[in-house]
């Protein structure tokens, strides 16, 4: 197995049991703060998301037959696409309740793109489950996911700019990296498939996210103890 996999494999689990833990830590052990309580469940949204996408791609990567796994990984995708995007309106609503915002225009928009993205993930010409899926249709999916992201970025970037929020300053950053890895995937694998190495800085990405989460967590219990 070259070694490019190798590390990539050893990534992903290391990942994984680090964003499900966070997620588990915060969940119970967040001082009855709503918002780390909804940070928590939001990790583990995503890593439950992901282990149901990353654990068939490393068995491919293990036993080099993706093609024979079609379906499992399809399925896998189709459920993160899913998470994914309840990970950012989980996102969209911590900013909510951090900084008391209520927009009611933007929240009908956010749900609004929300439902549209998962009702075009479930359209069956996705071919989610075959060897070649269309990628006209991941275009489709993806557009109205990077409209939820761009909100979910201007959002935390008119709240954290100028030092407004030190604890949360790079996740406007965070966000928007993770897009910027994730489209080039979506548009080229399928002619570049070592593009979908650009998977791993994404991850990266989220898992900043939830680190900051984490983070703000842990400071304000130090600071409710005082």
């Amino acid at each position: 197995m070259p070694a490019v996999e190798v590390i990539e494999i050893l990534f992903d689990f290391l990942y994984l049991l680090t964003v499900n833990l966070i997620g588990l830590i915060m969940v119970f052990k967040n001082d009855n703060q709503d918002q780390f309580q909804l940070f928590g469940i939001m990790t583990i949204i995503l890593g439950v998301g992901d282990t149901f996408h990353i654990l068939p791609r490393i068995y491919g990567l293990i036993t080099n037959t993706f093609e024979s796994h079609a379906m499992l990984i399809g399925l896998g995708k189709l459920i993160t696409s899913v998470t994914m995007t309840a990970f950012y309106i989980l996102l969209y609503r911590v900013w909510q309740i951090r900084y008391n915002k209520n927009n009611e225009l933007l929240n009908v928009l956010v749900y609004f793109v929300a439902i549209v993205r998962v009702l075009i993930c479930i359209f069956p010409q996705n071919d989610w489950f075959g060897n070649n899926p269309p990628v006209s249709w991941g275009i489709y999916r993806n557009i109205p996911f990077v409209v939820l992201g761009v909100i979910t970025f201007i959002s935390f970037y008119k709240t954290t700019s100028k030092g407004k929020d030190k604890e949360y300053r790079f996740m406007p950053l965070a966000i928007i990296l993770s897009f910027v890895f994730y489209i080039p995937v979506v548009l080229f694998s399928n002619v570049f498939p070592t593009i979908t190495m650009l998977m791993i800085p994404k991850t990266v990405s989220y898992l900043a996210i939830v680190f900051m989460g984490y983070i703000s967590m842990n400071n304000n219990i130090k600071n409710s103890a005082k």
